[in-house]
């Protein structure tokens, strides 16, 4: 009976929890490519971001960002490991800014270099090495050919392809913080998601493609967030700048990963386009 009684009493008494270390805040700013490099099914053309102008808004972008206090820097581009550090970094100078367009230089190597970061981290995923297909297109294409559902399959990008004509179209009248503002807001984001789950309906009992594809897609970014959690410490700010397609699955994984939550960008963004006007 002592026993019993004494395993009571355990059980009653106050447990004293381990303190936990605080979560990694990360924000994901969802971009469209600056460089137009084409790789995208449907594809937005940008306009030269190293005119005066752009330059302008790009700073105040910078300092909106800054504001956010990271202690590390990530981008798309795919570094080796284990600490994923992008080389290309260390020789940048603000005058590059007048020459290269892409998002990782005009974004990612401002805010590092203004904040005085010594280095940027790569944590892309492209299957390059090992052969990956991570975006298996062709195969749902195949499929739908085969099934004489071809037109289906054109249909699911019409939504997105008025999305692209209408960012094209706001190009010549916003600022770069306000175009990236239509790629951050959640229904955006929620409808380019929708361009991947809407191919789960290309496929049969035999053979999914559709499902094959969301699959891999959704294996390459937690690829992708898996490096980002192998090189953060805690005490670091993580600013994660990405193409937009990658937004719902790198904010889902902020938001669901231990150890991690997901820092909202629409405010600093908000703060870059009051700050210029448009």
């Amino acid at each position: 009976m002592r026993r019993v009684l004494g395993f009571l009493a355990l059980l009653a008494a106050p447990v004293t929890a381990r303190a936990e270390p605080p979560s990694i805040p990360v924000m994901v700013l969802g971009t469209y490519h600056f460089g137009n490099p084409g790789l995208d099914v449907v594809n937005a053309k940008a306009e030269d971001v190293t005119t005066l102008a752009r330059q302008h808004e790009l700073a105040a972008l910078a300092d909106a960002l800054a504001a956010f206090r990271p202690t590390k820097v990530m981008v798309e581009a795919e570094t080796a490991g284990p600490d994923f550090d992008y080389t290309a970094y260390h020789s940048f100078k603000p005058a590059d800014l007048a020459a290269k367009r892409s998002e990782r230089v005009q974004i990612g190597f401002r805010v590092a270099h203004q904040l005085g970061l010594t280095r940027v981290v790569g944590i892309d995923e492209t299957g390059e090495v090992g052969n990956v297909d991570y975006y298996p297109f062709d195969k749902v294409q195949d499929w739908a050919k085969a099934h004489h559902r071809e037109a289906d399959l054109a249909a699911t990008f019409d939504s997105m392809k008025g999305k692209v004509a209408e960012f094209e179209a706001r190009q010549k009248r916003e600022s770069i913080p306000s175009l990236l503002h239509f790629f951050n807001n959640p229904a955006y984001i929620a409808q380019d998601n929708r361009a991947y789950t809407a191919m789960l309906r290309f496929g049969d009992d035999h053979n999914q493609p559709g499902a094959a594809l969301n699959g891999m897609w959704m294996m390459r970014n937690a690829k992708i967030f898996a490096k980002l959690a192998q090189v953060a410490r805690p005490g670091d700010r993580v600013l994660v700048i990405y193409g937009a397609g990658h937004g719902f699955w790198l904010r889902q994984l902020a938001a669901t990963t231990p150890g991690f939550r997901l820092e909202d960008v629409e405010p600093y963004l908000a703060k870059a386009v009051k700050r210029l006007g448009r």
